[in-house]
């Protein structure tokens, strides 16, 4: 039985248009299924019958706003399989300027889903563990001086069933960066506040009000910086 799941959910990814919604999604955002055609260069009509399949297999959903239909990723589990997948397909060959500087930009800073990624991201992990905001004795776990940060910062920690913190493995970085409901909280007050912006296809660019927060976490963006 978990041979043949196996096999369908290789099957759903093994179309490349549906393939390249779900690498689409993975910004985290909400689609219609004009854009996602457009994103994979086929007819509105066959978009349709993919998304329609990957509702079907649990990859999205289906989101009404008053008239308007949306597409998102299901739940963050989807995203972080498609995202361990992309491991083994983006590391190919780069051809062409173009490409070269879009990987650049993806390595540095990008989105996994709902959370920071890439260089920065493995960053995150590391230094709020070095400064003691993260403790790894019993598992991943906020810290008291970790709480008091995150309020000075003014990220409200959440209280839910997700995670609160999972580790996540980088595609580009090959080790961990953070999941979890805590970093997609960091995440989103990071744009609401400029710290970072979206540059489209997951790509984030840092900006230098990002300095200080980032330094309370542990992470020195001028070191990182190219």
């Amino acid at each position: 039985m978990e041979t043949i799941a196996l096999a369908e959910v290789a099957a759903v990814l093994a179309d490349p248009s549906r393939a390249t919604m779900c690498l689409v999604l993975l910004d985290g955002r909400a689609w219609t299924v004009g854009e996602l055609a457009r994103e994979a260069g086929i007819a509105l009509s066959t978009a349709s019958e993919h998304v329609t399949r990957l509702v079907d297999a649990g990859f999205v959903a289906r989101v009404k706003q008053g008239r308007a239909s949306y597409v998102r990723i299901a739940d963050p589990r989807v995203a972080e399989l498609i995202e361990h997948l992309a491991q083994h397909a983006e590391h190919r060959p780069v051809t062409g300027l173009k490409s070269s500087v879009r990987v650049r930009r993806l390595g540095f800073a990008r989105t996994c889903y709902d959370h920071l990624a890439g260089l920065v991201g493995v960053a995150v992990r590391d230094g709020m563990l070095a400064t003691g905001l993260v403790s790894t004795d019993a598992g991943l776990a906020l810290t008291e001086r970790g709480r008091e940060v995150f309020d000075e910062l003014g990220v409200p920690v959440p209280d839910g069933r997700r995670a609160l913190l999972r580790d996540c493995l980088d595609w580009t970085e090959r080790r961990d960066h953070l999941a979890g409901s805590l970093p997609a909280a960091l995440l989103g007050k990071a744009v609401d506040a400029g710290w970072v912006v979206a540059e489209g296809h997951r790509a984030v660019k840092v900006l230098p009000a990002a300095e200080k927060p980032f330094a309370a976490l542990g992470v020195d963006l001028a070191v990182l910086r190219p």
